[in-house]
């Protein structure tokens, strides 16, 4: 028996996001309250194929969506204390839209979908002149994104007199290197969401959610 996590989703009710052209947005993670949903989803077939062992199934399942609880807590309680002109997260692909809708963010990403877009000079242009309209302090790179394109933002806001700078890396596609925290779905978020709070203005402990931040790099 083989099910997508995103087919789960789907019948759980208008949950996953496309693209213009109807292309799915894969990166369903972003939201904690929707991999709630999918843990919840996980469990039940693991449940329905080894249903003797469903009761360590479900108990493993509560005590995860515990924690998971708590982590949407913090992401909420961090955005929200971020100025709301400035709840504003650019980045080097469109990564992040799930997690923009859950949290109140509004999110830029120079390619597309996939990392394999290329961007184009109008698109950098476009978003330059957005940077310096917004007068956004600062954008973000990608751990599996070059970061060629976000430089150039970063230049381009320069050359017209906004000084924008890096404010971090951002794990979109990948998580931390195994064995770190931040090599855990939990530790991942806690990092993004850490990160971009504190680069954008708002209120986040340095080490993160659970005092753990800082072993992926």
């Amino acid at each position: 028996m083989v099910r997508a996590i995103s087919t789960e989703l789907e019948s759980r009710g208008n949950y996953l996001m496309k693209e213009g052209d109807g292309q799915l947005d894969p990166h369903i993670w972003m939201d904690v309250r929707g991999w709630m949903e999918a843990a919840k989803a996980i469990a039940a077939a693991m449940t329905e194929l080894d249903p003797g062992n469903g009761a360590v199934y479900d108990t493993n399942l509560q005590n995860y969506l515990t924690q998971l609880n708590r982590l949407d807590e913090y992401c909420r309680k961090c955005i929200d204390s971020i100025p709301e002109d400035q709840r504003i997260l650019v980045t080097a692909h469109d990564a992040f839209n799930y997690m923009a809708r859950a949290y109140g963010l509004q999110v830029r990403g120079i390619q597309g979908i996939s990392t394999e877009s290329e961007a184009g000079v109008r698109e950098i242009e476009d978003l330059v002149n957005y940077l310096v309209d917004k007068s956004i302090p600062a954008v973000f790179v990608e751990s599996s994104v070059s970061d060629k394109n976000v430089k150039a933002l970063v230049e381009g806001a320069g050359s017209r007199g906004h000084d924008v700078r890096i404010g971090g890396e951002l794990f979109s596609d990948a998580m931390g290197p195994e064995g770190t925290y931040e090599g855990t779905y939990i530790g991942m978020i806690d990092h993004n969401v850490t990160t971009l709070t504190r680069a954008l203005g708002g209120e986040a402990p340095e080490k993160g959610l659970n005092g753990r931040l800082g072993g992926a790099h």
